[in-house]
């Protein structure tokens, strides 16, 4: 492995195996969720900082740390002393957006160097997908050594999708869902964005209607009990404990909470058959990008977003 190489990680967990695995080269940790909350299409700015912390200090109630992230992104001015970059971005929702930024981002410092991306996802043997974290040091090896150089049209594909995600018409994301690329997993984490909106016959989205499953059909004890089940049984999304855990609070109106478990109520009960409409109740300012999670709703009869009616 060439001390040429520039590593971006998903996270500061993958940084500190690969650097105890003594993987050669510069190791930039992602340090951002853009999966969630308002974004710009230009990255590294003082307006993009901004619009970040103060989405992730109101929403999440936790410090956004700027000049840690400020400090990686320095990393970038340096790229013409290196030969390849190398993506390590799992198979989730949450990596992918960050990795079509982080692609969009190399592109906007005019990274003219192969980019490579290392998969992380099916393990072979196994049913179920694997995170960098999981897999031992010999499957880590074995996912480098496998990785794929993303070609011109990989690159315009990301940059697209990070451009239409940071508009406000996610509908667009649409036929990208169906476009041949090298990024393996991307049509499903699309497929799980849009299901991100409202369902046009509840009101609520995937997760928070999976959330509900999951009290209906498991004995819940309470909501640190239904964090765990959430972060286990989200599929695609990759969300991690504050993510689920504010989801969990805001669909409190959906449950009861008893000495000794969560149940569904009335309200409930009707959402999970689909029987009453709550998008008025769920209605937020949350963004997913350029858009608000209440301007579209899904259409599973058609997989598709539309716009709400105003």
């Amino acid at each position: 492995m060439s001390k040429k190489t520039f590593h971006i990680t998903n996270g500061g967990v993958l940084t500190e195996y690969l650097t105890k695995l003594n993987f050669e080269g510069e190791l930039m940790t992602w340090h951002e969720m853009l999966c969630v909350g308002p974004t710009t299409k230009e990255i590294d700015n003082d307006n993009f900082f901004n619009l970040r912390k103060e989405f992730i200090e109101s929403t999440y109630n936790i410090p956004y740390k700027e000049e840690v992230f400020r400090k990686e992104l320095d990393k970038l001015s340096k790229l013409e002393d290196y030969e390849k970059v190398i993506l390590w971005f799992e198979y989730d929702l949450f990596c992918h957006i960050n990795m079509i930024a982080a692609i969009s981002l190399l592109k906007q410092k005019m990274c003219r160097l192969p980019i490579f991306l290392v998969n992380c996802g099916k393990i072979e043997g196994e049913k179920q997908l694997k995170g960098f974290g999981e897999l031992t040091p010999e499957q880590i090896q074995f996912n480098y050594e496998n990785r794929i150089q993303l070609n011109v049209d990989d690159i315009a594909f990301a940059q697209k999708a990070w451009r239409i995600y940071c508009e406000n018409d996610h509908n667009l994301l649409k036929e990208l869902i169906v476009r041949p690329s090298n990024y393996i997993y991307m049509s499903n984490c699309l497929k799980a964005h849009m299901k991100r909106f409202p369902d046009t016959r509840t009101g609520l989205n995937m997760m928070e209607y999976n959330l509900l499953k999951l009290i209906n059909e498991y004995k819940i004890k309470d909501r640190h009990h239904l964090l765990g089940y959430g972060l286990h049984y989200q599929g695609y999304y990759g969300y991690g404990d504050i993510q689920i855990e504010r989801i969990i609070n805001n669909i409190s109106l959906f449950y009861d909470e008893t000495q000794e478990q969560l149940v569904l109520n009335r309200n409930g009960f009707l959402a999970l058959e689909h029987q009453q409409n709550f998008f008025e109740e769920m209605k937020s300012d949350f963004q997913f990008g350029g858009v608000k999670k209440s301007d579209f709703q899904y259409l599973k009869t058609e997989s598709k977003l539309v716009n709400t009616i105003k």
